[in-house]
């Protein structure tokens, strides 16, 4: 197993620079087409003379040298080759911020929004299995009823609108959170509970699934008959089986609650990578659009790959 386990790591790690470089390739190409001039900022534009030099000084007049020379720097390989003078991978400046660069900018806010998609996933996690759970070994029950009604809700609501809903219910009426801003505990509370819900709808649907299908296999009859108790038999021996499909989807979902609070931190006016990006994408931003891209599809492929190897301590017998 350790030595499958090791090559299905080392063969990992070889495909990711091939599958960021798809991406970088196909993000270029899209990113290129958006209309506007990320130069011109509160629609006012610099005078030609300077718009042709920093056109040229950004290779914003010649997109088949902005593609190289980005790669070059941004892979890390303008480094290697003796170029010191930024990091080892230099995402580029943005072209709307005086004085930052997309390093800078991932590392300031990069943080806030993955802090936002784990916690997320943690309480997504809390809640779809707790529900799972108690509908599988409670069917047609008040719990089951619940658990189906989370379901429904977070599956057909996106996370923006229970954002909004949350914010007028528990920040405007109630004041028991802020309304925006970062900073205490409070501040993630709302964002996290209306991330969470759609993705714990997905877990509990799952693990009900799975566990019904667990507690009605012949080794938990076996169990039974041995006198095991109800709560072994649910924790020790159906669980550990019915928590497969959930670790398969952890590794989507993470990386999917990680860009999904982008649009969480707007909702909340949370100063993370989600805002950011917006004005990227609105501004033509091209170097802290891809630098966001190529960043979190690492952290995809980084998360598939923890998944994979939970999977296989869960699930040790060979594929």
């Amino acid at each position: 197993m350790k030595q499958s386990l090791s090559k299905m790591i080392g063969w990992r790690l070889v495909q990711l620079p091939f599958i960021l470089f798809a991406v970088y390739t196909i993000t270029f190409l899209l990113a290129w087409q958006i209309p506007g001039n990320p130069l011109e900022k509160d629609g006012r534009r610099p005078p030609q003379e300077v718009m042709e030099q920093m056109q040229a000084q950004y290779n914003l007049d010649d997109p088949v040298a902005f593609y190289g020379d980005y790669i070059w720097k941004a892979s890390g390989l303008a480094w290697v080759s003796g170029d010191r003078s930024g990091p080892v991978f230099n995402l580029g400046p943005s072209l709307r911020h005086e004085n930052w660069t997309v390093n800078d900018i991932l590392i300031s806010q990069l943080p806030v929004s993955m802090t936002i998609g784990l916690c997320a996933i943690l309480l997504a996690l809390f809640i779809g299995l707790t529900a799972g759970v108690l509908s599988a070994i409670r069917p047609r029950s008040w719990i089951d009823g619940a658990s189906f009604l989370i379901a429904i809700v977070g599956i057909s609501l996106p996370s923006f609108v229970i954002g909004v809903v949350l914010l007028i219910v528990f920040a405007v009426w109630l004041r028991w959170f802020p309304i925006s801003g970062w900073g205490t505990w409070s501040h993630l509370v709302l964002p996290s509970v209306a991330l969470s819900l759609p993705f714990a709808a997905y877990i509990a649907q799952l693990t009900k699934t799975g566990m019904i299908e667990q507690l009605r296999s012949d080794h938990i009859r076996t169990a039974r008959a041995k006198g095991v108790s109800e709560a072994a038999v649910v924790l020790k021996h159906a669980m550990k089986n019915a928590l497969l499909p959930v670790v398969s989807y952890l590794g989507p979902a993470t990386a999917a609650a990680m860009t999904g609070s982008f649009v969480i931190e707007k909702v909340f006016a949370i100063p993370g990578i989600g805002t950011h990006f917006v004005d990227a994408v609105l501004g033509k931003d091209i170097t802290v659009l891809m630098g966001i891209v190529l960043v979190y599809s690492a952290l995809l492929v980084l998360f598939n790959l923890a998944v994979d190897v939970m999977y296989r301590f869960l699930d040790p017998r060979p594929t």
